[in-house]
């Protein structure tokens, strides 16, 4: 198994780390922010990557009730 590279100086005082992705919205593109628990940007991005159909089911989920937030759809990994 891979193990990740350790939090860099950086990614520890940013704390937990957020991955952001697009969906389709009709013609246009939606930009979507991922809120997780990892402390590095490699384990958050490969959570949205293995856990994507569920994820861009919450992201338009969220997006048809209208939760946008300066242009963005939040989402926050519990």
């Amino acid at each position: 198994m891979r193990k990740f590279p350790e939090p860099t100086e950086r990614e520890v005082q940013e704390g937990p780390q957020q991955v952001s992705f697009q969906i389709a919205n009709g013609n246009a593109r939606q930009t979507c922010v991922l809120q997780t628990a990892y402390p590095t940007k490699a384990q958050a991005q490969k959570y949205l990557l293995s856990n994507w159909p569920a994820i861009e089911k919450m992201a338009r989920d969220a997006l048809a009730a209208g939760a946008v937030e300066g242009g963005q759809v939040k989402l926050v990994l519990s």
